[in-house]
């Protein structure tokens, strides 16, 4: 089949030709702007992502930082509970002796110590182990203690006074 194309029909063809084109180059410059967009968000997205993986990583090392402290913390704490514990059982030991030790009597010997009892009757038992009598001791009062032989004073009040020496 031949057809014979006219040049009025030839030059409408060459129009629709370049118009195809000029809509083709102008369909390639929306696709290239699209395009260059796309990458653009790609690109951002891509530092987005990046910057959230460093965040991330600098929040996992701080956390890891913070367990840490808080184990130290925990240690410090069970080490203060232990040493609490001991001193108070070391307060609950002392309390006992000074309950123990609440009567007790120093037995004097010219004003100087010569030893300790839980209570007056067992220092006096003590004096007459070396042939003092258990009768007639008077009260503490009777002058200065480096006069009497042998006197019996409480340990808070000789514990307190200058050099031992209790009146």
């Amino acid at each position: 089949m031949i057809r014979v194309i006219t040049r009025t029909r030839l030059v409408a063809l060459q129009q629709d030709a370049v118009q195809a084109r000029e809509r083709a180059k102008g369909v390639q410059a929306s696709a290239d702007v699209a395009y260059a967009g796309h990458l653009r968000t790609v690109y951002s997205l891509t530092a987005e992502a990046e910057a959230a993986d460093r965040k991330a990583t600098e929040a996992e090392a701080r956390a890891q930082e913070l367990r840490q402290a808080l184990e130290q913390a925990n240690a410090d704490l069970d080490a203060a509970r232990a040493s609490a514990a001991e001193r108070a059982a070391r307060i609950d030991a002392l309390a006992e002796e000074l309950s123990v030790m609440h009567g007790a009597v120093v037995l004097l010997h010219y004003g100087q110590f010569h030893s300790l009892h839980p209570g007056p009757q067992a220092a006096k038992r003590h004096a007459a182990s070396f042939g003092v009598s258990l009768e007639g001791w008077g009260p503490a009062g009777d002058g200065p203690a480096a006069e009497a032989a042998w006197r019996i004073s409480p340990l808070s009040n000789w514990a307190v006074a200058d050099g031992g020496d209790a009146g």
